[in-house]
């Protein structure tokens, strides 16, 4: 998937908001992942991580999306 806009209603949308939707719900089932393990506890500063695995998540899917 390129990197064009989207015109929806004559408004153009970027493609980087679906990669920023993708990236929300992966870092949210790996959040989940990592609550019900013990790997949880070795967070120390709980939103500071999260804010981390979403950027490292984005980056991945920009990566792997991304045009060539």
């Amino acid at each position: 998937m390129g990197l064009r806009e989207w015109a929806l209603g004559g408004v153009l949308l970027s493609p980087f908001l679906i990669y920023v939707l993708l990236a929300l719900l992966l870092t949210g089932v790996v959040r989940l992942l990592l609550r019900y393990t013990p790997l949880g506890r070795w967070v120390w500063h709980e939103a500071l991580f999260e804010c981390a695995l979403f950027v490292c998540i984005l980056t991945l899917v920009t990566h792997v999306l991304g045009p060539l």
